[in-house]
């Protein structure tokens, strides 16, 4: 019987795009302090953008103190067929009343959440509280993958 152990490998960046525009819940890390929280959002990646939407609450305190963030989206397939990727960036809030140009960011930000969930800030929204749009600009990304193959 042979046995093959994986091999790990960088995941090439047109497949950490593809990766990351294939997929729709990704989990959000940020700090405070000496803290590290994680939470699982929904969200869209368009044009080195991660865009998503949340409710007001303790996070949003935190995270509007500290505004840099990590993301991380992952394909399992096993526990050494895996491929994994990290943005690391600035998040930044959108707010429809700070003028025209953010009006018109945070209307667009909405139709791209449609994309995912059609209701999404609409009178058909299942979640009318997650009303805040944030994007995370993606400073940094970088994938990796394991295989047994």
């Amino acid at each position: 019987m042979t046995v093959r152990h994986p091999t790990f490998s960088d995941l090439p960046r047109d497949e950490t795009f593809a990766l990351l525009e294939r997929n729709h819940v990704g989990r959000l890390a940020f700090t405070f302090h000496d803290r590290v929280d994680i939470e699982p959002i929904s969200y869209v990646f368009a044009n080195d953008w991660v865009y998503a939407r949340t409710s007001e609450g303790t996070k949003l305190s935190t995270i509007r103190h500290h505004p840099w963030v990590a993301f991380e989206v992952d394909e399992v397939t096993s526990r050494v067929d895996w491929r994994s990727v990290v943005v690391r960036g600035t998040i930044y809030f959108l707010d429809p009343e700070r003028g025209e140009q953010e009006r018109e960011e945070y209307n667009d930000a909405a139709e791209l959440l449609r994309s995912i969930d059609h209701g999404a800030l609409t009178d058909a929204d299942d979640t009318p509280f997650r009303h805040v749009i944030f994007r995370i600009h993606a400073d940094e990304i970088t994938g990796r993958q394991a295989s047994s193959r």
